[in-house]
């Protein structure tokens, strides 16, 4: 697939960014591991008993499946029956759990396995399941970057701590020049083949459901400011998570500007909730994007039931510091958030961004 032929949902150059596209800095990123760290933020520690080891590890340029084969394997247990809270990124020195059942805390403690520390190892009743984590924490060097970086970095990151940094899914996720999403809509519109295991079938089935909510998301920037609402939003509340609708459009506008709630988009399937009036014929009209129908995706159900994404989410805790040879980025988001939406903010390109085999904080949207 050449670039020209490539739909512009992948394309994070061809999105509308939050902050102005003239406002930006140069740099390089991932010229080492260590040059991208993310740590994981559990939603709950261990408790201390159980038939699940609850094991926090670090590892050093591997994908969270390959390492997590390499510890079960290492303990004599069944890769296949391990669990992890979300993905982390391959190019990196990425920190999280990981749930092995059966397993030997000792044991665990005392493994040595190339490019993987184990940091903790403690009992818990129940395995780890895919989203328990509240969001990760981000070291990320920019190396060789221009003389006013630090000033242009600082305010860029100030302007989406104000109003919301666009909950972009990166373009890791569609794959090289978006060959997952080429295949899973293969598989969902001709029946074509895929890799065995729900797992598997679950993360293209996401694909697809990602490609859509960029696609609503950059026609939303084009008709609203992130940080504005329109007729019919289904707006969420930040602190419960609870959502609804309303006709008092002004109070909405001051509820999303003082972080009270903010917009959700959609994660297309059988149980998701709509909108209303505006707002629902903006998510009718996205489906068209990618010639799938809601019917269609309905089908597919056992895969992915649908939900609703916030549109925007809060940079946290962030933090800009001159180094010798650059900047130190470091910033805290929500689970499911990409680091690289930041970056991209930051460069004003998508270029050596997004170039990991898996997420960039987590993913744990499937």
């Amino acid at each position: 697939m050449n670039a020209e032929k490539t739909p512009t949902t992948l394309l994070l150059e061809r999105l509308p960014y939050v902050t102005s596209k003239e406002v930006k800095i140069s740099g390089k990123i991932r010229l080492a591991y260590d040059d991208f760290q993310v740590e994981e933020i559990e939603s709950y520690a261990p408790a201390g008993r159980g038939e699940h080891l609850f094991v926090r590890f670090r590892k050093t340029g591997l994908t969270t499946p390959e390492a997590i084969k390499r510890i079960a394997l290492a303990l004599c247990i069944n890769p296949e029956q391990a669990s992890w809270a979300g993905l982390k990124d391959r190019d990196a020195v990425t920190e999280q759990w990981a749930s092995f059942q059966g397993a030997d805390p000792a044991k665990a403690l005392d493994l040595k396995i190339d490019r993987i520390s184990i940091l903790k190892a403690v009992l818990h009743p129940h395995k780890l399941r895919t989203g328990h984590l509240r969001g990760n924490k981000f070291r990320i060097y920019l190396r060789e970057t221009s003389k006013d970086s630090y000033e242009i970095s600082r305010s860029i990151l100030a302007r989406l701590d104000q109003v919301g940094l666009a909950n972009y899914y990166g373009e890791q996720r569609f794959g090289f020049q978006g060959n997952n999403l080429e295949r899973a809509k293969r598989w969902v519109n001709d029946g074509a083949s895929l890799p065995r295991g729900r797992f598997a079938r679950k993360f293209y089935f996401s694909v697809i459901q990602s490609a859509l909510f960029n696609h609503w998301l950059a026609h939303r920037l084009q008709i609203a400011p992130i940080d504005c609402p329109i007729e019919g939003d289904l707006l969420r509340k930040e602190d419960t998570g609870g959502m609804f609708t309303t006709d008092d459009m002004e109070s909405a506008r001051l509820r999303v500007q003082n972080w009270e709630v903010s917009p959700t988009g959609p994660i297309f399937g059988e149980k998701m909730r709509w909108p209303k009036g505006r707002a629902r014929e903006l998510e009718q009209a996205t489906l068209n994007a990618l010639g799938l129908s809601f019917d269609t995706l309905v089908r597919f159900k056992r895969y992915g039931a649908g939900s609703r994404r916030p549109a925007r989410v809060r940079l946290r805790e962030w933090n800009v510091s001159e180094e010798k040879d650059g900047l130190l980025l470091s910033f805290q988001l929500p689970k499911g958030a990409y680091a690289t939406a930041v970056l991209r903010e930051l460069l004003k390109s998508s270029q050596g961004v997004g170039n990991s085999s898996s997420a960039d904080g987590d993913d744990s949207s499937f």
